[in-house]
């Protein structure tokens, strides 16, 4: 039996001009993940990973902390969706969020509306594909696992992605599948044993490097 670890990003830039950046903090978050594996000497057999900016980064800093990690295998399915398209898909033409602190909780309702949409089939966000074929790389992603591992494996990708992973696995409804979504934090650690038949949740969104009063602030959300 295998164990798959899958990884959120580090922290980003929301509410910047480009989101798709590590901030310092995602960084030091990363790079404290690789020292919690190392230091309980977890080694991979096999990483993959999404071709986001952030995504990358992520796992250069948590590459940099654990010191021995194998090429990364890029995996595009991995890839978080476009949630300023989800969010003009819900607004419906109406005038988008100001950068307020109101503002961005309603940014955030309307990305979970927008969502539940987009997962029905309900609406289309532009560039964004129908909601099937972007679940169905993730898919792949856990497909390809099962198939061609036995050992331990590192995925890093995005929240989207990993909640959606675990909806596939436990079969959640949308609604608890966006819960998931909004609820996942930066650098988080979800763990599936695996066979070659299936895989099961053994944690979800944990963060045992950051279990520190030292770092306490080091826990985020975007």
């Amino acid at each position: 039996m295998g164990t798959l670890y899958l990884v959120r990003h580090g922290q980003a830039s929301f509410g910047a001009a480009d989101y798709d950046q590590l901030s310092e903090l995602g960084v030091r978050q990363c790079r404290a993940l690789g020292e919690y594996l190392r230091q309980r000497g977890v080694q991979f057999e096999a990483v993959l990973r999404g071709s986001l900016r952030r995504q990358v980064q992520s796992l250069a800093a948590l590459a940099a902390g654990h010191g021995s990690l194998p090429e990364a295998l890029e995996w595009p399915g991995l890839n978080e969706y476009d949630g300023d398209a989800i969010v003009r898909a819900a607004l419906a033409g109406a005038a988008p969020p100001e950068r307020t602190p109101e503002g961005y909780r309603q940014h955030f309702r309307l990305l979970r509306q927008g969502l539940s949409g987009w997962m029905r089939a309900e609406i289309a966000p532009a560039g964004l594909p129908a909601y099937a074929d972007w679940a169905a790389g993730i898919a792949g992603a856990l497909d390809h696992v099962r198939q061609q591992h036995r050992g331990n494996v590192l995925l890093v990708s995005s929240g989207g992605p990993i909640a959606t992973a675990v909806g596939q696995v436990l079969g959640t409804a949308p609604e608890t599948t966006i819960d998931l979504n909004m609820h996942i934090r930066n650098s988080a650690l979800t763990e599936f044993s695996f066979t070659p038949r299936r895989h099961m949740l053994v944690s979800y969104n944990h963060l045992p490097h950051l279990d520190h009063p030292e770092r306490r602030d080091w826990v985020t959300y975007s």
